[in-house]
């Protein structure tokens, strides 16, 4: 799995009453890890969970002539890009799901929404460090944007509604690259797909891909959940739902066998008292890859 789409705050943790206005523009900062844009409507679990499962598959690289190309030009005269081959009864099953025409519906469905949506992987870490990087670009006259951002998935095609029916899933560029230069982590899908809390769907990732961590702030699932914990909008009631929400996908985390245990600190004091999530994995995952996979996550 990308290191970029498991930490990232993209995916909102609820199924319903997400956005679906096809005019929906928003930037996703996780500082330190990711920056992600969604265009087209808002995703939440379910869309989560499908990528997810496709990135749990095979992917074979694939060279096809450029039809930009012209000899004399810079332009490149092949394209190179990842496809994903499979079928709807594949993916219900890397799902854990049952083989059923009712999950395959659901799939579908699930599917055509993220066609409608454009995902852009930025290049920073931080909003931060992607204003140095365009900053940088404009001293140095090169195209803007050029190279800062592609989409997650180029194209999503299937032939039918069958459990059998191909699927075929491209990916962009920029997922390419990351493959290539080996910026990918393992993640225990096991564990993600038995996961009932939207909130664990959302943390599980982060703290799968990161082995060596033994806790994390408050303020940090703030982000991952796309929220700012002390807006300005933000009240002392809905800290407390946040808060009760971290501690069920916590004992969720638990119960699903990703960790096995977890306590809750609570650090500073008066209005800027906050929590501490310390825990410990139930079983030894793998650190970052040092060498280029094609099945990322296991």
């Amino acid at each position: 799995m990308p290191t970029h789409l498991a930490r990232t705050s993209a995916f909102a943790p609820r199924k319903k009453d997400l956005i679906t206005d096809s005019n929906f523009v928003r930037i996703y900062e996780v500082p330190g890890y990711s920056v992600v844009e969604v265009k087209g409507r808002e995703l939440g679990s379910q869309h989560r969970d499908a990528i997810y499962a496709l990135f749990r598959l095979p992917r074979e690289k694939v060279k096809v002539d450029n039809p930009a190309y012209r000899p004399g030009t810079f332009i490149a005269p092949v394209l190179w890009y990842y496809q994903t081959r499979t079928t709807w009864r594949t993916l219900i099953r890397a799902m854990g799901r049952t083989e059923h025409v009712n999950n395959l519906l659901s799939l579908v469905h699930v599917f055509q929404e993220i066609q409608q949506v454009s995902v852009l992987i930025h290049e920073g870490r931080s909003l931060k460090e992607l204003e140095a990087i365009k900053s940088k670009r404009t001293r140095n006259m090169l195209p803007d944007g050029a190279g800062s951002a592609s989409s997650l998935i180029t194209d999503l095609s299937w032939e039918g509604a069958q459990l059998d029916s191909p699927v075929t899933v491209t990916y962009g560029a920029r997922v390419l690259e990351m493959i290539e230069k080996a910026h990918l982590v393992s993640i225990n899908a096991d564990v993600q797909f038995r996961l009932k809390s939207d909130h664990a769907k959302v943390f599980w990732p982060f703290i799968d891909s990161q082995p060596d961590h033994t806790f994390i702030e408050e303020e940090r699932l703030a982000q991952l959940s796309g929220r700012e914990l002390w807006a300005p909008e933000a009240t002392s009631a809905t800290r407390a739902q946040f808060r009760k929400e971290c501690r069920e996908a916590f004992k969720d985390m638990v119960s699903a066998g990703g960790l096995s245990k977890f306590d809750e600190e609570i650090t500073g004091s008066g209005r800027a008292k906050s929590r501490r999530y310390t825990y410990a994995h139930a079983a030894l995952r793998q650190c970052e890859l040092d060498l280029p996979m094609v099945d990322a996550i296991t």
